[in-house]
């Protein structure tokens, strides 16, 4: 897909997404946020099993433009001992850094107008959802076009430390075959993405 045919496929994702009405906007995240926590009761009780009780650290991300708002599940968590991180732009063509935050902890506007954590350590996340623009039936995700996550789902794989992500998308980003969209050599793979419909294939292994 060349580069025109991508920005104007991602023109007209965020349209689709700018068209959900807002009740099916807090239905859907409400659904994300029940699904998703069922899977990390599972991941918990399969890890406990096998004696596996390092602390996790999830990364999240502050919903903006329509996407779908995940904050309650970042609270339930927290109080279950989970490290919530929320990602940082360092700079452009970098890899994205990871801040701890909790629920009472304020934000800041990084330097490209997102609401940032305040910057302490930065933490490597086990467990990362991660906003998709668009995906096709096969599970390749289209961000927004500024190679943030591959870069740094790329730098996490090599330090060799396993690692899960979850794409979290409406069910209107769905990218049909005939839309032309194909994977490309920069493409970072998920394991997982998650709809208000449900797993797209399967949940990722806990």
């Amino acid at each position: 897909m060349t580069k025109n045919s991508a920005d104007l496929l991602r023109v007209r994702l965020r349209s689709l997404r700018e068209a959900i009405p807002v009740a099916e906007r807090q239905h859907g995240s409400a659904f994300l946020c029940t699904t998703l926590l069922s899977w990390f009761d599972a991941r918990r009780s399969a890890r406990a099993a096998v004696g596996q009780d390092e602390p996790e650290i999830v990364a999240g991300f502050w919903p903006l433009d329509g996407e779908p708002d995940l904050r309650p599940i970042y609270a339930q968590l927290h109080s279950m001992g989970v490290t919530i991180v929320l990602p940082i732009v360092v700079k452009k063509q970098a890899p994205l850094e990871f801040h701890a935050w909790r629920p009472e902890d304020p934000l800041v506007r990084g330097a490209f107008g997102v609401l940032e954590p305040v910057r302490g350590e930065i933490l490597q996340p086990t467990i990362l959802l991660v906003p998709t623009l668009g995906f096709t039936e096969h599970g390749a995700r289209i961000g927004y076009g500024g190679g943030y996550y591959d870069r740094t789902l790329a730098q996490i794989n090599e330090t060799g430390q396993p690692f899960v992500t979850i794409g979290i998308a409406w069910d209107q980003a769905r990218i049909e075959e005939d839309a032309g969209h194909r994977p490309e050599e920069h493409d970072y793979p998920l394991d997982a993405i998650l709809t208000p419909s449900g797993w797209l294939q399967n949940p990722p292994p806990v």
